[in-house]
């Protein structure tokens, strides 16, 4: 045999062996498929059928509490015309008289030749809270508005508003609208009542989305947040709130008010988990002023107050707990009884004040014209003080804040380091008059060492040390003498005058100084 004919049958061979292999596995493949196949039976024998329930809901007390608070719940819609730009001469002349940082910073060239004023739109919400068609809803909701619009959620009735009144200090307002029926009035509640943890839950119309719900806790009471007002105090939720909710209902689980969404937290200008409701026990009482007279009316004896003190500086002043007067305004009910700085109230009318806010939220709920006593801690000793309750707007309305100054260089010298890790030194006449501070004493700081003992409680550059536990300073030798007699684990307080603007004169005008009072303990090594 050739070796051609043995190339042929070897290949024959191996043709034969794959042509064999495959009809073997395709007979096997039709087996198995065929005994799957075979089983008429059930699938799965030892499983159970699903089954749809019956539509009842396993909780409804979100979808009730919705149905009922739904109806008393509106979205409004303000018109206003902006305030008609101003040409760059106007402008330059304001810039001139101060204007504020801001508005220069976003003020672009397009804006630099006069336009004409057009008319914009804003929207929030409200809660009906008398069947009457009175409404609560913020104040920065209706603000500057020539027409208030307020649609109903129940039929998408839409009514022009009148406004009530305002109150700018916790930011509500009161609107009504007249209709020919009743209308759905929501059930107050007892912010008073309500524990973090609670179910909350927010009703209003965010990004104008009408009868939108939203279900969360309350995260904390109380919450004082940056930029509010006095009070502001504010409940925190987790609900989400968003632009539009504001002036709309935050609810408790019973579908009771329990506050006025007014505010959020955010990066990013829209809901990111914080939210914040104006008590509905602070809300009652603006509404039921507003009703009666139009505006609020608070009280006030011009005290210029540290509302939360370092535990140090009460120590220092020989009390453990209450209001420390830092200032008081001249020609006020306080000034007139004859209250000082550094005075620490301790009650009034008997009853305990803790701190700053006791005080105030006493003061301004009493009654303008009413007498009260308190009882004040003055060099350690107890007096008794009858002071006149006025008129919180009245008392503060021409009352000299800290006001913006001109930038200049500081005054210069040679400066000494102090125990408390600060540098001083002390002040000419020259210094004075280059700084604006017309008051005997002091010591100008020039440096606050990082995490020091100074830097801890506050202290900084360009302060001027007036007093150590209440002791006069009027050079670094008096910082140097009060400082030995200190030790480890003391409570030093300082009282410092401060301004928050650029030190020194310019064009006859000098900055302001406002009296702060650092305090703490001494650190127990040092």
């Amino acid at each position: 045999m050739n070796w051609f004919e043995k190339m042929r049958q070897q290949k024959l061979l191996s043709f034969s062996l794959l042509l064999f292999t495959l009809s073997v596995g395709i007979l096997i493949g039709t087996l198995l498929n065929t005994e799957v196949k075979a089983d008429k039976g059930q699938a799965a024998p030892d499983a159970k059928p699903l089954e749809i329930p019956s539509p009842v809901q396993l909780s409804t007390a979100f979808s009730q509490l919705a149905k009922r608070l739904e109806p008393s719940v509106v979205n409004i819609t303000t018109d206003y015309v902006p305030k008609e730009p101003k040409t760059s001469r106007n402008r330059q002349d304001e810039d001139e008289q101060g204007m504020d940082f801001f508005r220069r910073f976003f003020r672009g060239p397009f804006n630099e030749l006069p336009q004409m004023p057009f008319r914009r739109q804003a929207t929030g919400s409200g809660v009906i809270v008398d069947s009457n068609g009175y409404i609560l809803t913020n104040n920065h909701v209706v603000e500057s508005a020539d027409r208030i619009k307020v649609k109903l959620n129940a039929d998408s009735t839409e009514y022009e508003a009148k406004l009530i009144g305002t109150d700018k200090e916790t930011d509500l307002a009161v609107i009504k609208i007249n209709s020919p029926r009743g209308m759905a009035a929501a059930k107050i509640g007892n912010s008073d009542a309500v524990q973090v943890g609670d179910w909350a839950v927010a009703i209003g119309s965010p990004f104008g989305l009408e009868t939108t719900v939203t279900a969360g806790i309350i995260s904390a009471k109380e919450r004082d947040i940056r930029g509010a007002e006095q009070f502001q105090h504010f409940l925190q939720t987790d609900a989400a709130i968003n632009p539009g909710n504001s002036g709309g209902p935050l609810l408790n689980i019973n579908g009771e008010v329990i506050g006025i969404n007014t505010a959020i937290a955010t990066q990013s200008g829209a809901y990111q988990g914080v939210g914040f409701a104006l008590p509905i026990n602070t809300a009652v009482k603006v509404y039921n002023q507003i009703i009666k007279t139009g505006r609020v009316t608070r009280g006030s004896i011009g005290v210029q107050l540290s509302v939360k003190p370092a535990p140090e500086l009460l120590e220092v002043y020989g009390a453990k707990s209450g209001a420390f007067v830092s200032g008081v305004s001249p020609g006020s009910p306080a000034d007139k009884a004859g209250l000082k700085s550094e005075d620490v109230i301790i009650a009034m009318n008997g009853e305990p004040i803790k701190s700053g806010d006791d005080l105030v939220d006493a003061v301004s709920e009493a009654e303008v014209g009413s007498d009260a006593n308190l009882t004040v801690l003055r060099q350690g000793n107890k007096k008794n003080v009858t002071v006149s309750i006025g008129d919180r707007a009245k008392i503060w309305a021409n009352d000299p804040r800290v006001a913006g100054g001109d930038s200049g260089e500081s005054a210069q010298g040679e400066a000494t380091q102090a125990k408390f890790g600060l540098f001083v030194q002390n002040l000419s006449e020259a210094d004075r008059d280059e700084l604006g501070f017309g008051e005997k004493g002091g010591v100008l700081v020039t440096r606050v060492d990082p995490a020091s003992f100074a830097d801890d409680i506050g202290i900084q550059a360009q302060d001027i040390i007036v007093e150590i536990n209440r002791q006069p300073v009027s050079s670094v030798d008096d910082v140097r003498r009060i400082q030995n007699t200190l030790h480890p684990g003391d409570a030093v307080a300082f009282k410092v005058m401060r301004t928050f603007s650029p030190l020194g004169r310019r064009g006859g005008r000098a900055p302001q100084w406002a009296t702060i009072y650092p305090a703490g303990k001494l650190p127990a090594k040092e």
